[in-house]
């Protein structure tokens, strides 16, 4: 299993409705980056990714599930990007804030401190398990 981290900005697309999709999950679409498409690409059913509330927040307030692999984005015009299928998997009992993030050396490599405008990103497996501690799970 490979870890991710997907952004949103609440207002476009909050935990909370990700959470009202149930099972059936939703549609992951919007990516208009090269490097986060390839990112979706490389998920796999089955992988988790945080879910981080972006501008408003700045914080990892959840854990989804890749429940659907990479297909053409139907929301793009140009046939050039993908998306994938999440769905809620389980809050995290405390939102782990950028701040936290980033005041903790053995984050200062991850994807999310590096670089931080990129929408769907890579989670090492040692990034998880801390920020799933310092998440209270």
């Amino acid at each position: 299993m490979a870890y991710w981290l997907v952004k949103s900005e609440p207002s476009a697309w909050s935990w909370d409705q990700q959470v009202a999709k149930g099972a059936k999950g939703e549609a992951w679409t919007g990516v208009r980056n090269f490097t986060a498409r390839q990112n979706l690409i490389n998920m796999k059913k089955g992988d988790k990714a945080f879910f981080y509330h972006s501008n408003e927040g700045k914080e990892i307030v959840g854990i989804a599930e890749v429940i659907k692999e990479a297909y053409p984005d139907p929301t793009d015009k140009t046939g050039k990007f993908v998306c994938v299928d999440i769905k809620a998997d389980k809050p995290l009992k405390t939102p782990v804030t950028m701040a936290a993030i980033k005041a903790d050396k053995k984050l200062a490599d991850m994807a999310l401190v590096k670089y931080s405008r990129l929408s769907v990103q890579p989670v090492t497996a040692e990034e998880w398990k801390l920020v799933c501690k310092m998440g209270g799970l």
